[in-house]
C-alpha cells in the first residue's frame, strides 16, 4: 500500500496515460495515479478501457482524493493530443506526465509479425513523442513540468523467456527520456524513467503465465520471486512510491536518469527458474 500522505504535489495537474488495470486490483498506473492524488494533486486518469479508468477514479473518490477518468487511445496520435488539449480547456496546465504504457508479446521473436512489432513500438515509444509534445508547450509557459515514463528491467537485461520486441522498444523508452531530459532542461522541465523490476500485478496472471512453460500461475509467481534478491516480486505500490518522488521537488535535481525498482534484479546474475 502507498504510504504517500505528504502535500508535495498540492495544486498540480497529473495525466497518468495508462491508470486503468487489465484485470480486477492494483496495477501500475493504477497504484500511480491513486499515490499521486493522496500527495494532494487532481489526477486524470487516462485509458484505453475507460471503465477501467473510471475503476481508478472511483478507488480515489472513496478516499476523498481529485481525479477524473478520460479515454485515450495510444496507437491514434489525434487520441493523445485531444486528451491533453482537453486538459488545457479544463484546467489551464499540465504539471505531471506520467506515461504508464506498455505493450508486449513474450515468445520466439519468429512469432513476432513486422504488425505486431509497429503495434508494440507505437504504442511503447511513438506514444511517448506524441504525448509530450503536445504537453510541452503548457510546461514551458509554466517554466516546469515533470515527465515520467513507466520503463522495464527487461530493457536492460534479458529477464529468463523471449520479450524482444517490448524489451527493445522499452530500452529505446529509456534513452528517449535522457535525450529529452538534456533538451528540455533549460526549460525547467525534467524527465526521467523508472525500471520496474519483477512486479507483482493482475497483468502477469494474463500475460505471463505461458512464458514460464507448463507451470500453474502459483509456481509462476513463485519462481518470479526467487529471481528476486529481496525474495520476493515488488508491488504496483513500490513503482508508485517512485513515481511521487520524480514528480515532487525533492527529486528537482533529479533528470535523465532511470529509477532502478527492481528489488535488486539488475545488480545480480539471474538465478535458474528450474531449480
Amino acid at each position: 500500500m502507498s504510504t504517500a500522505s505528504r502535500n508535495e504535489l498540492e495544486g498540480q495537474i497529473a495525466l497518468v496515460i495508462g491508470a486503468g488495470s487489465i484485470a480486477e486490483g492494483i496495477g501500475i498506473g493504477r497504484a500511480i495515479a491513486i499515490s499521486m492524488t493522496r500527495a494532494g494533486a487532481h489526477v486524470v486518469a487516462a485509458d484505453m478501457d475507460l471503465e477501467s479508468a473510471n475503476g481508478t477514479v472511483k478507488l480515489i473518490h472513496d478516499e476523498g482524493g481529485s481525479a477524473e477518468a478520460c479515454s485515450v487511445n495510444v496507437l491514434d496520435d489525434t487520441s493523445i493530443t485531444d486528451l491533453i488539449g482537453g486538459i488545457e480547456s479544463r484546467h489551464g496546465r499540465l504539471d505531471i506526465l506520467h506515461c504508464n504504457v506498455g505493450l508486449g508479446k513474450s515468445g520466439p521473436s519468429e512469432n513476432t509479425s513486422p504488425a505486431d512489432w509497429r503495434r508494440i513500438s507505437d504504442a511503447n515509444l511513438t506514444s511517448l513523442h506524441v504525448a509530450s509534445q503536445a504537453a510541452l508547450p503548457m510546461m514551458r509557459a509554466q517554466g516546469r513540468g515533470v515527465i515520467n515514463v513507466t520503463s522495464s528491467i527487461a530493457s536492460v537485461r534479458h529477464v529468463g523467456y523471449p520479450h524482444l520486441a517490448y524489451s527493445a522498444t522499452k530500452a529505446g523508452a529509456n534513452q528517449f527520456a535522457r535525450a529529452l531530459a538534456v533538451e528540455l532542461a533549460p526549460d525547467g522541465i525534467r524527465v526521467n524513467s523508472i525500471i520496474a523490476g519483477l512486479i507483482d500485478t493482475p497483468r502477469i496472471g494474463i500475460t505471463l503465465a505461458k512464458s514460464y512453460g507448463a507451470r500453474s500461475e502459483t509456481e509462476m509467481r513463485e519462481a518470479r520471486a526467487q529471481q528476486c534478491p529481496l525474495g520476493r516480486m515488488g508491488t504496483a505500490w513500490d513503482v508508485a512510491e517512485a513515481a511521487v518522488f520524480l514528480a515532487s521537488d525533492r527529486a528537482s535535481y533529479i533528470t535523465g536518469t532511470e529509477l532502478m525498482v527492481d528489488g535488486g534484479l539488475s545488480a545480480s546474475i539471474r538465478q535458474a527458474m528450474d531449480g
